[in-house]
């Protein structure tokens, strides 16, 4: 008998249903197309700098909860038509959360919260939550972190992120590259830009790589590049990166690569040592210079939820604190909405 060479560590391989199935049973909808289209252009006019606006991408760590996910996209909504004058808001919803070493996935790969991996349902709940977030008038963010899942949920996303320990991948860069809407690369975890740089110039390009067809089927794809993509500062290893100098370098590293200026600032993350309680100090000083006239400033980002803080996980579900991150912490609500107040009159 020969020897078995294949799945010698794989327990099981269960196949999931096609984009092209998951979107006819969780339909998009014209108005909703023509929703996503509208905000992709507005993102891009801001991100160009030719909308004196400031982005501001604000919302949960990550989704674990879609019943209070919802409640705070209500209360975003409000406020987003509030302030449109001076400030554009996106929603944060994000799905899929890389790990150092291990913990929850997020809501596709795990939406029970209990570690069975119900990876079809975690995609059926991703899709009818933007589908609700967008009938509320608000664009949607998210960070890809699988090269699969934009074939599920690409359609009803506005702006995307590739975050700091997937910057430096290839197979990410490609994935970018063919994506439609625009696309934020953040600095390495070590606070390295080059390889944000790197991957912007990347993306740009025509890609041809291996991915899934609508139908499911492995394929090769081929892209025309993605124009859109720009570079997000999150800090690093060896402290933040939203200090003038820092802004000052990153503007210069870009124009020397022939590439646009714009910066996208995250106030979370290393830029705020990952203590919520700075994350307000960060967003303001990140708001005095776009008001003091850096316009390569084009936006920021925010970690926020009802309730400030994050709680550990696992643990039993009905111990979880309703509204409160399973995953970093963030910001409440009340002081989201009195920042984002006082940026709008400042801007």
């Amino acid at each position: 008998m020969p020897s078995r060479v294949t799945d010698l560590h794989v327990a099981r391989n269960v196949p999931l249903p096609s984009p092209a199935r998951l979107q006819a049973e969780i339909p998009r909808g014209d108005g909703r197309a023509d929703f996503v289209a509208q905000s992709r252009v507005h993102l891009r006019t801001l991100l160009s700098g030719n909308d004196p606006r400031f982005l501001v991408i604000v919302g949960p760590c990550s989704i674990h909860d879609t019943d209070s996910g919802l409640e705070y996209a209500h209360r975003l909504a409000a406020l987003a038509e509030r302030l449109r004058d001076k400030l554009y808001l996106v929603m944060r919803v994000y799905f899929e959360k890389p790990r150092t070493t291990v913990g929850w996935k997020g809501l596709i790969m795990d939406p029970h919260l209990d570690g069975t991996d119900d990876i079809p349902e975690g995609l059926r709940r991703a899709r009818h939550f933007l589908r609700s977030v967008i009938d509320l008038g608000l664009p949607t963010a998210t960070e890809l972190l699988d090269p699969i899942t934009p074939q599920y949920i690409a359609d009803l996303i506005s702006w995307s992120a590739i975050g700091a320990r997937t910057a430096e991948s290839q197979t990410h860069r490609q994935m970018a590259s063919g994506l439609s809407m625009p696309v934020g690369f953040k600095n390495t975890t070590s606070g390295d830009l080059t390889a944000a740089i790197n991957a912007v110039k990347a993306a740009a390009m025509p890609q041809t790589f291996l991915g899934v067809s609508e139908e499911g089927i492995a394929s090769s794809v081929t892209t025309t590049g993605n124009p859109s993509c720009h570079v997000i500062l999150r800090g690093g290893d060896h402290g933040p990166n939203y200090d003038e100098a820092s802004i000052s370098a990153a503007r210069e590293a870009l124009l020397a690569a022939k590439l646009a200026p714009g910066l996208v600032i995250d106030a979370s993350h290393a830029n705020c040592g990952k203590d919520c309680a700075k994350m307000p100090g960060v967003f303001r000083e990140i708001v005095r210079q776009r008001a003091a006239g850096d316009r390569s400033i084009t936006g920021a980002m925010l970690e926020s939820n009802l309730v400030a803080g994050s709680q550990s996980f696992p643990k039993p579900l009905n111990q979880l604190i309703r509204g409160q991150s399973i995953t970093d912490s963030c910001i409440d609500w009340e002081t989201t909405e009195a920042l984002l107040h006082e940026a709008a009159e400042k801007l």
